[in-house]
This record gives C-alpha cells, structure tokens and sequence, in this order.
C-alpha cells in the first residue's frame, strides 16, 4: 500500500539506498546532475523532491517508485549480501576517527608557530582552530587530518584526549603552559618549545591548516565560539555526544569549504 511519505521519510530511504550501493553522495549527486549540498540536504529531510529528480535517483538506485513509496519498503530487498558488506566495509572506514597522537602533536605545534605571538590565542581559540582543521579537511577530502574525536560541550566542540597529549608535551618540553589575563579574564596559552616535523603533514593538510589560520586566528574566543555554535556538526548534535565527521558534508555557506561545479545544479 502506498502511503504519503515525509521529506524526512524520503531522505532516510535514499540514504539508505545509496549506502546499500556502496555510493558516496557526490557519486549519487553527479549521476542524477544535481549538487552536493542539494542531495545532503535531501537526505537530512530538508529539501524536498521533485518527481523528475525522485526518476532519475530510482534508475542509479535501482528502486521502483511504487516500491519505494511503500510503507512496508525495504532498502535492501534487492541488494546482495557482497554489495550490502562492501557498502559497510567503506562506511566504516570514513566514519570512524581513528586518533593519530604524532600527526595531533604536530598540528598543534604548527598552529602555535603561527599564533603563539597573538594574544587572542587561548586555550578557546586553539580549540576551536583544531576543530575546523579537522573537520574542513574531512570536508574537502573525505579523510582525517588528526582522526580526534570532538565532543559537543557547553562551551563548544572540545577534541578528546587533548589535555592528556598537551600534559605529555609539557613533560617532554615540546609545549609550556602560561596562565595570563586577557582583558580581566584569566585565560591559558601554550607556547610551543619545538618546531613542528613538517614532513608529518601532506601539503593539502598544511594548506588546510593555513586557511584556517588565516580566516580565524585573529577572531576573539567569543567570535570564534558563537561561529563554531553555527556550524552544522555542532548543531545538529547532542549535548555530550560526540560530533559525526560526516555531518561537514551537509554544510553550507560560509561553513563549507568545498568548491562545488555549479552545473550540477541545471
């Protein structure tokens, strides 16, 4: 029986269908020609769709339109074991972080090479910069920088572990930790005692790295914290729950960072 589906409804089933193929969104975008956010917002049940777009998502998916306006659909009915495992095997190798403790230590000491000097520069601040680097380069190149996992706490997206490696640096005399006022408020900074190993970072990474930097070492940790309270990860996520690296793919502007082929949207 057919049954009138939810915008909600209609994305989970197309993400589902599209995870079963074993597709990335920007594959599933490019063969039905509309843009990547259009389907991430699609499968978040945001946007709606249009019957041309639901055709051409029923030939690349292989459903049938009667099917999936079921109630009783099911995602995987035509799918075969081999296809359903490697669809699996590569979601779980996107999604889950693993944590790269040298690769974290020397992002860490290249971004206070560079901001160390700035009195903005907190322990709020570097926070916050640590998170859009991970998070933008997982945006653009569906891979991890540091792999940590980010935690949505009162005060903003806290990457775990961290304090633990920063104590491990301050005995080895990699970091020093500075306890200072900054404008009546007491506020922490560490200085970097060592210079990054360069050759641990990809020129991608580094390049993602610096444009962070560059946007947001100057902004104050009020600035920073209320943008990174905007960035969808943040929001969609519950308080005390770690944040999903694959949310950065249902960004849009200003957060995201990935130039997208405007004529996927004709």
């Amino acid at each position: 029986m057919n049954i009138k589906l939810s915008q909600k409804q209609i994305g989970q089933r197309i993400t589902e269908l599209r995870k079963m193929k074993g597709l990335s969104q920007e594959d599933l975008a490019k063969s039905v020609k509309i843009s990547r956010p259009s389907l991430a917002q699609i499968e978040l049940g945001n946007r709606s769709v249009d019957i041309f777009e639901l055709q051409k998502l029923s030939l690349v998916l292989e459903f049938s339109l009667d099917d999936f306006m079921s109630e009783d659909f099911a995602a995987n009915q035509d799918v075969e074991g081999k296809e359903e495992k490697k669809a699996k095997k590569e979601e779980e190798r996107i999604s889950v972080p693993k944590l790269q403790v040298n690769k974290l230590k020397n992002v860490l000491l290249y971004i206070l090479e560079r901001c160390a000097g700035k009195p903005n520069v907190g322990e709020t601040v570097l926070y916050k910069l640590l998170y859009f680097c991970d998070f933008n380069y997982y945006e653009l190149y569906e891979e991890h920088l540091t792999g940590a996992k980010y935690r949505k706490l009162p005060f903003g997206p806290v990457p775990q572990k961290l304090d633990t490696i920063i104590n491990q640096m301050i005995d080895k005399g990699q970091l020093q930790r500075v306890k200072t006022d900054y404008h009546g408020y007491p506020q922490t900074r560490y200085l970097p005692l060592e210079k990054a190993d360069l050759t641990e970072l990809r020129a991608s990474e580094k390049d993602v790295i610096d444009r962070v930097i560059e946007q947001m070492s100057d902004w104050s940790a009020n600035m920073i914290g209320d943008y990174s309270h905007k960035d969808l990860p943040w929001e969609v996520t519950d308080e005390g729950k770690d944040i999903s690296y694959n949310l950065a793919f249902y960004r849009e502007l200003p957060y995201s960072v990935r130039v997208y082929d405007e004529s996927e949207n004709e």
